[in-house]
């Protein structure tokens, strides 16, 4: 079942690929003059290297910007997730692993933060809460939640908040941080494997919209989370296994 729905994402996000390769090699010049496809019945037009890139960046929608924005939140939580590791984990794989998710997730989060500055976008999505592990549940992406005020009371009960696909809550992440040893590397591994599932599950919400995945880089992005996620997932369930036999 999950290796058919990641292949059925990674078939999804790389249909676009072919506009990354073309629109770096044109850009490189290692072609002759690049045309632009005009409307229905008008000739295409030839234009320069820096129109093509121009053109390939323009190519994004709300729902691809919200999807950065909050796939920020979402990596940010893996982040925390793994410095936890450093006074309760055991077995040493489960560490590695930990240390090369949080050194790939921060950086993917300063590609899509360079990703939504370079398209003069704002980093943060409004309609978020502000603090620990707020985010969007469903499609809409756009729904209400409760806001903080800074030094006013909380008016929406932290362990009450939607969460995006595969965040843990704040009593997941209490429990965490509460366990040691062989526990805490279970309760990890089983809170990484839904996390890294919940931003797969993103890329297949956002693929889905109409026009989404447009954007060449954000293509390639998308590929790549499906991708090296679901590799890690893989590897984190056989850790969990031989941890369950231990």
């Amino acid at each position: 079942m999950l290796a058919d729905k990641q292949d059925e994402g990674r078939k999804a996000v790389t249909l676009h690929r072919g506009l990354i390769i073309a629109a770096a090699v044109l850009a490189g010049g290692a072609w002759g003059p690049i045309f632009q496809p005009g409307a229905p019945g008008a000739p295409a037009r030839v234009i320069t290297a820096e129109d093509a890139v121009a053109l390939s960046r323009g190519t994004f929608i709300e729902a691809d910007v919200v999807f950065m924005q909050h796939m920020i939140v979402h990596h940010a939580q893996a982040v925390e997730m793994v410095e936890l590791m450093a006074t309760r984990a055991e077995h040493a794989q489960v560490k590695r692993l930990g240390e090369r998710i949080a050194a790939s997730q921060a950086a993917e989060m300063e590609q899509m933060r360079a990703w939504l500055l370079a398209r003069g976008q704002a980093l943060e999505d409004p309609h978020l809460e502000h603090g620990h592990h707020h985010g969007h549940q469903g499609h809409g992406h756009h729904g209400h939640h409760g806001h903080h005020g800074h030094g006013a009371a909380q008016e929406t009960d932290p362990d009450h908040i939607a969460l995006m696909p595969g965040m843990l809550t704040p009593a997941q992440m209490r429990a965490m941080a509460a366990a040691e040893g062989r526990a805490f590397d279970i309760l990890f591994l089983e809170g990484m494997i839904e996390h890294h599932q919940g931003a797969i599950d993103m890329v297949y919400e956002l693929i889905a919209a109409p026009g989404s995945g447009e954007d060449p880089e954000l293509s390639d992005f998308l590929s790549h989370v499906v991708s090296d996620q679901s590799a890690e997932i893989l590897r984190m369930q056989v850790l969990l296994t031989e941890l369950d036999a231990a």
